[in-house]
């Protein structure tokens, strides 16, 4: 395919034939260590006779593009604006290697041709070697595309990112659990300013007000902080019965699915709560079972003005409260347990704080006493209530 292009552009004088051999070619940049390498030209100058008995020979040959060795080539881009690169500094580079196949500098141009490509988008870094694509353009009297280079896209420190380097690529964000809409949404925005400060776009509102005109020219830095605050307004948004169906997968890696807890009400929590969907396992862990020997001291909260040893007293008479209970919902456990501060005289807190961590045994939860209490059940949350308490009696006494 490519091979025809190449032999068309040597008979139009674009390009031409080398026979360097390896030695010759590391000979030479040995002796332009200095300087930069940068091929010689020296079979430009062969004869056609010499050319052909080569051939005729079978000796190994490249095809170099031939490059002008005077003045410059300017060219649009999208971005940029008008760039101009001196002639001097574009090397003949390979266009058909000693084994008949393109280098990418080449095949891109004829592919892209071939397939009627009007618009190049690519990375910066390619602003410099763009002169050669557009010479090869012209010498094969095909039109140019309109060429796009893009700002990079970095890391902390301004690195590129790599793939090669470990850095996440769209499939590996999806699989920590990003939403394949904030991955898109979040990458539009690295590079490009909206004409407004609005930051959540669908795909279809991209498409309406994306303008090249609003793509800067700097690097932009990958932010995980900001991916994460996207995905997270974008898990809010979502219907719940859709934030279900992708929990699900997620409630079975926690073993949540074999327990009587009410996925939908888990559900109904951890949609206002998540950043992305692979934090649900351990936001959820302790409902399927109750930390064992958690630290008893996240009883001692001096803002709830709770210690090891007034929660005894808060966790009985939350106890006794919730044991009447004959309906169990949230509402209903609402009740008992405000009922039990007022009737104690104490601070919401007093009450509520000690219940949900005697019946969580975690520090942080999706939810308070009530949500918990209600999605556990009457049971679980009886049984749990009494060996926290169990467990604080015997802690207080060895004190």
């Amino acid at each position: 395919l490519y091979l025809p292009y190449a032999k068309q552009l040597v008979e139009s004088k674009h390009a031409y034939y080398c026979f360097c051999d390896k030695e010759r070619l590391d000979s030479l940049r040995q002796s332009q260590e200095h300087e930069g390498a940068k091929y010689d030209r020296h079979c430009l100058g062969l004869s056609e006779r010499e050319i052909k008995e080569n051939l005729d020979s079978g000796m190994p040959y490249v095809i170099r593009q031939k490059m002008p060795t005077e003045g410059s080539v300017t060219y649009h881009d999208a971005v940029f604006g008008e760039i101009t690169v001196p002639s001097s500094e574009l090397e003949d580079q390979i266009l058909v290697k000693s084994d008949g196949f393109p280098t990418y500098n080449f095949a891109n141009v004829v592919d892209d041709h071939l397939m009627e490509i009007t618009h190049v988008v690519r990375g910066s870094e390619y602003v410099s070697s763009t002169p050669k694509y557009i010479l090869l353009y012209e010498a094969f009297g095909w039109d140019v595309p309109v060429f796009i280079h893009l700002p990079l896209i970095t890391k902390e420190g301004g690195r590129k990112m790599s793939k090669r380097e470990g850095d996440a690529s769209f499939v590996d964000l999806i699989d920590m659990g990003y939403l394949p809409e904030a991955i898109v949404n979040y990458v539009a925005l690295l590079g490009w300013s909206p004409r407004d400060n609005q930051e959540i776009f669908s795909l279809k509102e991209l498409e309406e007000v994306f303008d090249i005109k609003g793509i800067s020219k700097s690097p932009s830095t990958f932010d995980f902080e900001k991916l994460n605050w996207m995905n997270r307004e974008y898990i809010r948004k979502m219907d719940l019965d859709a934030f279900h169906a992708k929990a699900i997968e997620e409630y079975k890696k926690a073993s949540l699915t074999e327990t009587t807890a009410d996925l939908h009400k888990v559900s109904q929590l951890l949609r206002e709560r998540i950043e992305f969907f692979t934090q649900i396992p351990e936001n959820v862990d302790f409902l399927v079972k109750m930390p064992d020997n958690y630290d008893l001291n996240m009883y001692n909260h001096k803002k709830m003005k709770t210690s090891t040893e007034n929660s005894v007293e808060f966790l009985e008479a939350s106890y006794q409260s919730l044991a009447q209970l004959m309906d169990w919902n949230f509402q209903s456990i609402e009740k008992a347990l405000m009922d039990t501060v007022e009737t104690l005289g104490v601070k919401n807190g007093q009450i509520l704080w000690p219940v949900r961590t005697a019946i969580s045994g975690k520090q942080m939860t999706p939810g308070g006493a009530f949500e918990i209490a209600d999605i556990l059940g009457k049971e679980e949350t009886l049984s749990r209530l009494q060996i926290s308490m169990d467990r604080l009696k015997t802690f207080n006494e060895n004190q």
